[in-house]
């Protein structure tokens, strides 16, 4: 787009673009983000970030609408519990949460109830998260052609973009005006 203007841009120029824009367009989009329901699916997928395996943490309602989303370098208590403490922290608090029988999810949510006065119902059934994990296909199809990354901030980065508009594209953005736009059209519509 940028040559047919008769504008020369370098590939570096637009990868230092999406790394200084992309969190400003998650923080915006966050303001314009429909609710999500209160029964939430939690798991974890894998990314390869300089040769090594990292965990992006990922929530979705019943609905298949996603929640939140947290990229960290370790499977454990500390990181899951961060992950639910940011979900709650922009979406509310969950009435249920259904999780693998992962140990480190299970400790993480007993911590967070901990600190509550109405406890969040954990059920640990790995056959009723198989919306969230049939939902890790988007990303992983986005992120398998890009043969891994090579920074961890620069991962961080570009998955929350991806994550943006994959919800933008399942239609989780309010609109204003009475005619549904397009995924491309609601982008604009916030960025502009």
């Amino acid at each position: 787009m940028m040559d047919e203007r008769g504008i020369a841009v370098d590939h570096s120029t637009a990868y230092r673009w999406v790394r200084k824009l992309l969190p400003i367009f998650e923080k915006t989009f966050r303001k314009h983000k429909l609710p999500v329901g209160k029964s939430w699916r939690m798991d974890e997928s894998y990314i390869r970030i300089k040769g090594e395996w990292k965990y992006l943490y990922r929530a979705v309602d019943k609905a298949g609408d996603t929640i939140d989303f947290l990229l960290r370098a370790r499977r454990d208590k500390v990181a899951a519990r961060r992950f639910f403490e940011k979900a709650i922290a922009h979406n509310g608090a969950p009435e249920t949460v259904t999780i693998d029988k992962s140990g480190s999810n299970l400790a993480a949510l007993n911590a967070v109830n901990a600190d509550r006065e109405t406890p969040i119902k954990v059920r640990q059934i790995k056959y009723l998260n198989n919306i969230v994990e049939q939902n890790h296909r988007a990303i992983k199809r986005r992120t398998r052609p890009m043969l891994g990354f090579k920074d961890f901030h620069s991962a961080r980065v570009i998955l929350g973009g991806i994550e943006v508009m994959h919800m933008i594209r399942k239609g989780q953005m309010k609109c204003v005006g009475k005619d549904p736009l397009s995924a491309s059209r609601k982008f604009y519509s916030f960025v502009i």
